[in-house]
């Protein structure tokens, strides 16, 4: 067998991400062959001994994505300390092992989340050299300017940092409210929240509909379906 970077292998076993493998991995939590793991080094999954914390890796799971349509109120994570119900909570017990948000959306907002077991699926739509876009469709008070959104669409200073440019169309206006299609290639915390209240209109209503390539299409709050392989693997090619 060819031989793998440890952070892929570590990945692909399903029991992390593979930036998490790295950090792991710095943090000398790893070991290959009885010693501390070097990042960067590779190994042969089927020969070498590769540790985690101490603990040998999973065998290697059959590649799950979910897509999920998250309600308002729902925890972005797999457990949560307060109590509160979250995205695995939404799944079947019988299908979570393994599986793990990839990003999040806060508590209140809704939309598309994707749950998955693959590690190079997370990587792929989490670090920010990939770029792939996401869509919503937002509530915001107020009439914005098309002043103030073409300086959204330009990008916006947030943390001493412009944002990249976004893609922004307004839907309709109704109620003192404006609904706007964005889709933007980051996810800073809270971005459009924080934009939206910079020029003015904050957010009343947030809902994520795509993800890459992956639409909700009609898929109902709160409700899940299982990705056919075809649907997600043309993002990790």
């Amino acid at each position: 067998m060819a031989l793998n970077r440890l952070q892929k292998i570590i990945s692909d076993s399903g029991l992390l991400s593979r930036r998490k493998a790295d950090l792991l991995i710095k943090q000398g939590r790893v070991t290959l062959n009885g010693r501390k793991a070097i990042l960067g080094e590779k190994a042969n999954p089927i020969s070498d001994n590769i540790l985690v914390d101490g603990r040998d890796l999973p065998k290697k799971l059959n590649h799950k994505v979910f897509l999920l349509n998250k309600p308002y109120g729902i925890i972005s994570s797999c457990q949560d300390n307060h109590g509160r119900k979250t995205i695995l909570s939404l799944i079947p017990s019988h299908l979570r092992s393994g599986l793990h948000p990839i990003g999040r959306l806060d508590s209140d907002s809704r939309g598309a989340i994707l749950l998955t077991n693959n590690g190079d699926l997370t990587l792929r739509l989490t670090h920010p050299k990939y770029s792939h876009k996401k869509t919503y469709l937002v509530w915001v008070c107020g009439y914005p300017s098309k002043l103030k959104l073409d300086n959204w669409r330009r990008g916006v200073l947030l943390d001493g940092k412009m944002t990249i440019p976004a893609r922004i169309e307004v839907l309709n206006k109704v109620n003192r409210k404006t609904l706007l299609k964005v889709i933007i290639k980051e996810g800073r915390n809270r971005q459009i929240r924080r934009i939206a209240t910079l020029i003015g209109h904050p957010v009343h209503d947030l809902q994520r509909i795509s993800i890459s390539s992956i639409n909700l299409n009609g898929l109902q709050e709160g409700k899940w379906r299982e990705l056919k392989t075809k649907e997600w693997i043309s993002i990790i090619n």
